[in-house]
């Protein structure tokens, strides 16, 4: 997984699985862009990614996860439900505004 924190006035956490980075995903109105420019960070395994966003979390940040692995990373570390997930084209992803 991919991990990457831009700093701003409130941190954004953004989470992509490896593979799907550079890909788009449509439905209808609704697409999944995973631009290099914003998911592309440090890969990460499951338990350092789990860790990042739990103390993430802690500081109030917002999160962008997209992808199963990502997603399920997410569940893990307690920052999403499973009504907290939706669906692009079979592709997870999860928007957190804490």
């Amino acid at each position: 997984m991919l991990v990457r924190i831009i700093k701003s006035y409130k941190n954004i956490v953004a989470v992509c699985d490896s593979e799907l980075l550079g890909k788009k995903f449509e439905s209808g109105k609704f697409q999944l862009d995973i631009k290099e420019s914003f998911y592309k960070g440090e890969e990460k395994t499951e338990s350092e990614t789990i860790e990042v966003l739990k103390k993430m979390a802690r500081e109030d940040a917002t999160f962008n996860i997209i992808g199963k692995r990502s997603v399920k990373a997410a569940l893990q570390a307690g920052i999403i439900g499973e009504d907290a997930i939706g669906k692009i084209q079979d592709v997870e992803f999860a928007l957190v505004l804490l």
